[in-house]
């Protein structure tokens, strides 16, 4: 008779434990699912467009000559160009790749985009000297705004708007870094644990 109950006694808490267990179990996964989700929202959230915008300004003078004759006689044309530009930089984080590992808690950037710089000249021509046999022509016209992008592009590279972009782009990239470190999950980019917003200026290969 003490045998029966205590085998029935095991029983039930055999029940009780694996009930236990399952609810232990279903909490658990409730829990990660929630934890992934809010992840997943939260990169969305930084997943947009960042641009920061530009203005350049610049003054340039065109020659053109034709000579005829064996350079005896010769033809000139010119202007003085004024460049009003405006330029963006901008980082479309919709294209960034990334991985989510529940099991290890880490979050992966796998591939940021790079930036994108969009230059849009306002090109204006003053003090207009040409000939009728030497007129200005829509080459003129492709070679000049040819130099005008190329200029500018040397000032961009010069300037700190592509670093001010970058900025931004690390403060858009550091909302997930708060977040995972608020969740006590990781972030990981290069192959690298990151730990705090100067490691993605460090380790940012864009």
């Amino acid at each position: 008779m003490l045998k029966r109950i205590s085998v029935v006694a095991a029983i039930i808490v055999a029940i009780l434990l694996a009930f236990k267990y399952c609810e232990f179990k279903k909490h658990d996964d409730s829990a990660m699912e929630y934890n992934t989700n809010l992840i997943q929202q939260q990169i969305l959230n930084v997943g947009k467009l960042v641009v920061t915008e530009g203005h350049f300004s610049e003054v340039i003078t065109y020659k053109n000559q034709q000579k005829y004759l064996m350079n005896m006689i010769s033809f000139e044309k010119k202007a003085l160009i004024v460049v009003n530009a405006n330029v963006t930089v901008a980082y479309d984080l919709h294209q960034m790749k990334y991985d989510i590992d529940e099991n290890n808690k880490t979050i992966t950037i796998l591939n940021i985009p790079k930036e994108e710089i969009t230059i849009n000249p306002d090109i204006q021509f003053y003090d207009v000297e040409q000939s009728k046999l030497n007129p200005f022509t829509g080459d003129d016209y492709n070679k000049i705004n040819k130099s005008v992008k190329a200029n500018l592009a040397k000032k961009i590279e010069k300037s700190t708007l592509k670093t001010n972009a970058k900025n931004r782009l690390i403060s858009e990239l550091s909302k997930i870094l708060i977040m995972t470190n608020s969740m006590g999950w990781k972030l990981q980019y290069n192959g690298k644990i990151i730990e705090s917003e100067s490691e993605f200026n460090e380790d940012l290969k864009l």
